[in-house]
């Protein structure tokens, strides 16, 4: 029997804090998370090393192409005024060797870009496939409170997972080898220019510091409306997934118009900032492009002259002129990729945010030798012992106050109460969602922070009054109760649950297909199912929580019978507001403002005509 101990009740709180989103900012890092990725890439640096070297191999002998191509225009220009001076003639050996000589040099420079690239995307792929993965894995480890206390929403996850790992993808792939080349690029124009004339790259090195400080005002500019871009991407997304799965509700109340009201919020705020960050990343490029052409303009007044002077050689003038061009475009090209690297920055931030966001903490004591959990409760008998608890989701503000309760093994326990009192909470409790403030919670006389979640929750099922099924089949879904049962095993447990009547009348029998959200079968059928895949999971401890609130009178017979069954010989856990539904438990602990104000069987609470009578009575007063 329970033992209870009481405490004046407290006022009542909301239960569970609500979610809220970051309003966007600037990258908080650019720099660290720029570095945390590449140190995050470090298991791929042998591919991004070789990758970086071929890009830069390729731009090397792609910049010595002019150079050689000069070199022949030169031999032609002598061996024409030799011609006509009648001194000798053109040297058409010496201009094949040449051009043989730069065929290769630009065959070496595609093949090693080609290279570089297969490498790169390889490089790429499994980076954002080891992301997403971890994401994957990082969801189930995350505590149920960083979703309820404002963490992100759960649209913004799925737009970390899909969205920012999508675009950093891109942007890793493009960027980064861009970057290389680029500044390769330019390193190496710059040495060929002064090698041909100091004065003709003096002209060009003028248009350095101007390129600089645009480049310098539109990123400073530019970089916070790409990490607002991708926040409003993931709060859009966010509410086309509440929309989607509240639609008929929508529809009922006709707010259509409502709901389309708060997408065009959102989406406008998304139009803002993606229309700001493209324009600028945009406007880049044709600043670049008139710095590069005034550049261009004095070189080739400079040029002419010095030319008139006999101080170059016309296929110098002739390479000098193509190093220009080659010089002005890669520094055009950083525009673009400090762009692409602000984005991909961003979209790092995010994804890494999630990655290092708190994990729930194992409180267990771990054994030297083993290095396990030391004290582990095993296949539980089923005995649950509630001393003390207090808890409240926020410091200072308690929703359960003092509660005390003994239950033996194969025990039924109903918890009822009005909503908000606090029972679907002391079930959070029970399975280490949430940790006690004060107090002690335990199972077989095992203090449940002082062992592992997974051997924990190994010894409970749950049948919940919102019935979670996955799309697959009817097979697949019952066996998610436990992955390693027999189809004759699976099929039992239906057949346990009441189910095998209605699952032979399907298209496919167990093999029948269920939609997202299971909407191609009833509620009642939804529950019986969820019912079949706790007697599969055959665990001691069972919870069902309103089970049965959302049926019909004649399902919920149904689904009661498949209950009772369930529970023979079993410890469980029944939180009801029918309270027809729990008038065999056992104890009935009756829960008011986070206290327990009664407790006793349905007969001995109806006796004392208190706060469970008036309950009761006002659920059948009709029928009085």
């Amino acid at each position: 029997m329970a033992n209870i101990t009481q405490q004046p009740r407290r006022a009542p709180r909301p239960q569970g804090p609500g979610s809220r989103m970051v309003p966007g900012e600037k990258t908080k890092d650019f720099r660290g998370t720029i570095g945390k990725l590449l140190h995050y890439m470090g298991p791929y640096r042998v591919g991004l090393v070789a990758a970086v070297a071929l890009a830069m191999a390729s731009v090397v002998f792609s910049v010595v192409g002019p150079k050689v191509l000069g070199n022949a225009t030169t031999e032609v220009i002598r061996g024409a005024q030799a011609l006509a001076a009648g001194t000798g003639g053109i040297d058409f050996g010496r201009i094949g060797q040449i051009l043989v000589t730069l065929l290769v040099i630009y065959l070496a420079s595609a093949a090693a870009s080609g290279i570089q690239s297969w490498i790169m995307t390889g490089v790429t792929q499994k980076v954002v496939f080891r992301m997403r993965g971890e994401i994957a894995r990082k969801i189930s480890r995350v505590p149920l409170s960083y979703f309820d206390g404002g963490g992100v929403s759960k649209g913004d996850v799925l737009s970390r997972m899909t969205n920012d790992v999508d675009t950093l993808s891109q942007s890793l792939n493009q960027g980064l080898i861009q970057l290389v080349t680029s500044l390769t690029q330019i390193v190496g124009v710059a040495v060929m220019m002064l090698t041909i004339s100091v004065s003709l790259a003096g002209v060009t090195f003028v248009t350095l510091p101007v390129s600089a400080v645009i480049l310098g005002l539109v990123i400073n500019r530019s970089q916070k409306y790409f990490k607002l871009q991708q926040e409003q991407l993931g709060a859009v997304n966010g509410r086309v997934e509440e929309d989607f799965s509240g639609q008929v509700v929508i529809q009922a109340f006709n707010r259509g118009e409502r709901a389309v009201e708060y997408f065009d919020r959102e989406n406008d705020r998304l139009y803002e900032s993606a229309w700001k960050s493209q324009f600028l990343s945009g406007l880049m490029q044709p600043l670049m492009t008139v710095v590069g052409n005034l550049g261009y303009v004095g070189v080739v007044v400079v040029g002419a002259w010095l030319a008139v002077e006999g101080a170059i050689q016309p296929g110098d003038i002739q390479a000098f002129t193509q190093y220009v061009k080659n010089f002005t475009q890669p520094i055009t090209q950083l525009a673009t990729v400090s762009n692409v690297l602000q984005q991909m920055a961003a979209c790092a931030e995010r994804v890494f945010e999630f990655l290092d966001a708190p994990e729930e903490e194992e409180t267990a004591a771990l054994d030297p030798a083993t290095g396990k959990p030391a004290e582990a409760i095993g296949n539980a008998a089923g005995a649950v012992d509630f001393d003390h608890v207090s808890f409240g989701y926020l410091p200072g503000q308690q929703i359960i106050h003092d509660f005390s309760a003994d239950v033996e093994p194969g025990r039924t326990v109903a918890i009822v109460g009005p909503t908000g009192a606090g029972k679907t909470t002391l079930m959070k409790l029970l399975l280490r969602f949430y940790d006690v403030n004060a107090g002690a919670l335990s199972v077989d006389g095992h203090d449940v922070r002082n062992v592992s979640r997974a051997d924990l929750r190994q010894n409970f099922a749950m049948v919940l009054q919102d019935a979670w099924l996955f799309k697959g089949t009817i097979r697949e879904n019952i066996r998610f109760g436990r992955l390693d049962a027999t189809d004759e095993e699976v099929e039992a447990a239906a057949r346990y649950a009441h189910c095998e009547h209605f699952i032979k009348t399907l298209p496919g029998g167990y093999d029948f297909v269920l939609d997202e959200g299971a909407t191609n079968v009833s509620q009642g059928q939804r529950q019986l199912l969820t019912i079949a895949r706790a007697v599969l999971a055959d665990r001691p401890i069972l919870i069902l929580d309103e089970a049965t609130s959302n049926v019909d009178t004649r399902t919920e017979w149904r689904i009661q019978r498949a209950m009772d069954k369930l529970m023979a010989g079993r410890t469980s856990f029944v939180i009801a507001h029918r309270l027809s539904t729990i008038k065999n438990a056992d104890t009935i602990l009756v829960l008011r403002d986070g206290d327990v104000v009664e407790k006793g069987t349905h007969d001995e609470l109806l006796a004392k005509g208190g706060f469970y009578a008036q309950l009761y009575q006002s659920q059948f007063e009709e029928v009085a």
